[in-house]
């Protein structure tokens, strides 16, 4: 899908680990928590590697296929019927992500954006399998992408937009889910592609 030498367009983010602080929105950013070079290595890797496949979802009253890619990993006795085993790549990940977030996690959801049509509605995670206000991390690589939230209820409370660059772990916590809708919208400019991965912790 993309050369090798393309990731070194993607940008890196520079800020400390920060908190956003709003209203029911409890948001932990961490530019650069996967180094450059280990990056690199993980979005190649990922991208030719994982058995992508589409998404098929429920809207009104028909079936419709989202526009990105996923794949779904776990032990099936914890993360349910038709997860994929994990990968070595991925438990490395899981375990740099549990150490640096202080909590466990027991499955994963890949996303692949494989350009700038590809996109997120707005939503809130379903909370059927991973409880109410849920911990889930979310780590970036590959093209940077704007990630931006929005209180359900208050609409005078601003949306909030946070670019997601390459390497970048966001922890959502809280009463975020409860309260706040999130979405990645489309681009009319050129993107390569962008992985995204979401720890959770699934309760069958």
């Amino acid at each position: 899908m993309t050369l090798f030498d393309d990731i070194e367009l993607f940008t890196v983010g520079t800020s400390p680990k920060k908190y956003h602080d709003l209203p029911g929105l409890e948001l932990m950013q961490h530019d650069s928590f996967v180094p450059r070079e280990q990056a690199d290595r993980y979005y190649e890797i990922l991208l030719e590697s994982t058995p992508w496949r589409r998404y098929e979802m429920p809207m009104y009253d028909k079936i419709v296929t989202a526009p990105r890619m996923v794949a779904w990993y776990g032990e099936q006795e914890e993360a349910g019927e038709g997860a994929l085993p994990w990968t070595p790549e991925l438990l490395e990940l899981r375990r740099k992500v549990e150490s640096g977030t202080g909590l466990e996690f027991n499955a994963v959801l890949l996303n692949l954006y494989r350009n700038g049509n590809d996109s997120v509605a707005w939503h809130s995670d379903r909370e059927h399998k991973i409880g109410k206000n849920p911990n889930i991390a979310s780590v970036t690589f590959g093209q940077t992408r704007p990630f931006k939230f929005r209180h359900k209820i208050d609409k005078s409370i601003g949306q909030l937009e946070i670019p997601l660059h390459h390497g970048t772990l966001l922890l959502m916590s809280g009463t975020t889910n409860t309260f706040w809708e999130h979405h990645i919208p489309k681009s009319a400019k050129d993107m390569l592609p962008r992985i995204n991965l979401t720890f959770r912790q699934v309760k069958l």
